[in-house]
């Protein structure tokens, strides 16, 4: 009997989604995709940062009915652009999309994208809401102005000329990404931007109008937070390759912390006439706490402790600053013994204990392990007293 002949035909474009709670949109998107990629061999896979809206669920169920579907369920490990490079890096498609989970960039363009890729051998085509025949949709005058000022920002860190920075909706040749990635910062929410800034050389690129849609399901990511992050991104960028961005963070929250005392010191010896020592007390006290939920809301936002695990880190973190504030006064007294002057000797003082806290902090606050593994004693502890 003569064998049976199969054509294999190689993939060609992987369709990266990273999702948080987009439930309602994963059977829409998935619809959409296939209609507009109808001849185009390609698989779509998701990156789903545990979503507690079933999101990997549903995913999983289309993937047993289509081979076209991937899941990648990420626990423990959280972010919009570490998300989009986990995915791109799991395939072996030679074109990478990222496109949003939400519906809001138009998927008509896709073939477009690529058709752009391969005749030009390009390294990246962008969807571009700024560009002639592309427009920003329904969006209000603030989130306009505010994506404009984020693109001017952006184009000091830019190696070439982008209409849309902040793009999230982009396509890329494998080759070029395999040579960006290990320079890849995949910090915040603009993954185009970290890539287009860590390229060695100037990527030859192309982009492609088409009008934002209004979200139909779930609700959105961008919060104030966001645009933070979209500030360590630059920084990162700018000085990464010296001193860690979040290191940088660190030091402005204790900056920020440092005023605060100041002015506390100010009021209870100079207004309230309480002692010096006893107002210090209680003033380290309050920055300890404040440094603590600044840093858990912003330069440690991606391992943020909710909850009890609150407690346990604030009670760690005060702990590490106790031994921080100790060693700042043994560096001060040593310089100052050594024969510099006290401001200088201050200084000193200042960056050893510093330096102490970061690593302290890192290391038994926000330790990703020793979160994850708080969160699965209670959840053990809360089954055994159900039961």
């Amino acid at each position: 009997m003569a064998s049976e002949q199969y054509t294999v035909v190689p993939l060609e474009l992987a369709v990266i989604i990273p999702t948080f709670n987009e439930a309602a949109n994963v059977e829409p998107l998935l619809k959409r995709l296939a209609e507009a990629l109808q001849g185009v061999e390609y698989e779509t896979i998701f990156v789903d940062d545990d979503s507690v809206d079933g999101t990997a669920e549903l995913v999983r169920k289309a993937g047993l009915g289509d081979r076209k579907v991937r899941i990648i369920h990420r626990v423990g490990r959280k972010g919009l652009a570490s998300a989009c490079l986990e995915g791109m890096m799991s395939t072996a498609a030679p074109y990478v999309a990222v496109i949003d989970g939400d519906q809001q960039h138009d998927e008509t363009i896709l073939p477009k994208m690529l058709e752009e890729a391969r005749r030009g051998k390009l390294d990246l085509v962008v969807g571009t809401r700024n560009a002639q025949g592309g427009s920003m949709g329904e969006f209000s005058r603030g989130r306009v102005l505010l994506s404009r000022a984020g693109a001017r920002l952006s184009r000091w860190i830019a190696k070439v000329s982008l209409s849309d920075p902040m793009s999230g909706y982009f396509l890329v040749d494998r080759t070029w990404l395999n040579e960006v990635i290990h320079l890849t910062s995949a910090v915040g929410f603009k993954v185009l931007l970290d890539l287009v800034a860590s390229s060695p050389r100037r990527p030859k690129i192309a982009e492609v109008p088409y009008t934002f849609r209004n979200r139909q399901h779930g609700e959105s990511k961008l919060d104030v937070l966001v645009g933070l992050e979209y500030f360590q991104l630059l920084v990162d960028k700018v000085i990464g390759h010296i001193i860690p961005v979040r290191f940088v963070l660190f030091s402005l929250v204790g900056l920020v912390g440092m005023f605060v005392a100041l002015g506390l010191l100010y009021f209870c010896t100079q207004v309230m006439q309480l002692p010096l020592n006893y107002s210090h007390v209680w003033v380290t006290v309050v920055v300890m706490v404040l440094n603590f939920y600044l840093n858990n809301a912003l330069t440690y936002r991606s391992q943020r402790l909710r909850g009890w695990a609150v407690w346990i880190g604030l009670g760690s973190f005060m702990a590490a600053c106790s031994i921080g504030i100790w060693l700042n006064l043994q560096a001060r007294g040593s310089a100052e013994a050594g024969g510099l002057p006290w401001y200088a000797a201050s200084g000193v003082g200042l960056l050893v204990g510093g330096c102490w806290n970061y690593f302290a902090a890192g290391v038994f606050t926000w330790k990703r392990q020793q979160v994850q593994l708080f969160k699965r004693t209670m959840r053990v502890i809360g089954a055994r007293g159900g039961t």
